[in-house]
């Protein structure tokens, strides 16, 4: 069950629903604007704010730093704007239990229906 439902989440483009992520960072930037931007994103997760370094990150496509958002958002328990993050890095590790949790839940909730 579980690998079914990661399979039907990864192979939709889901345009209003359950998570939206984009795969492409902004392109016309060049290697320096990138550096510049992730240097002002790592300022600003730094400082405790997470939602501008998480805007920076997903412009420029820098993972480590989507990694470490979805980190936080873990941390808060927001699981599922965590796995937004963990799709966008391609991060399969760190979304894998995400997924089996979801599973899991939804397990449960077709068992209570039954």
């Amino acid at each position: 069950m579980f690998d079914n439902l990661k399979n039907q989440i990864e192979s939709k483009n889901f345009s209003d629903g359950f998570i939206k992520v984009t795969d492409n960072p902004v392109s016309t930037l060049t290697s320096e604007q990138k550096v510049i931007l992730n240097r002002k994103g790592n300022v600003l997760f730094n400082e405790g704010n997470i939602e501008g370094a998480r805007r920076i990150y997903t412009t420029t496509g820098y993972s480590d730093g989507l990694i470490r958002v979805g980190d936080k958002y873990m941390e808060k328990n927001q699981s599922l704007k965590a796995l937004k993050q963990y799709v966008l890095a391609h991060n399969k590790a760190k979304a894998e239990p995400i997924y089996e949790k979801i599973a899991s839940v939804l397990s449960n909730i077709i068992r209570e229906t039954d």
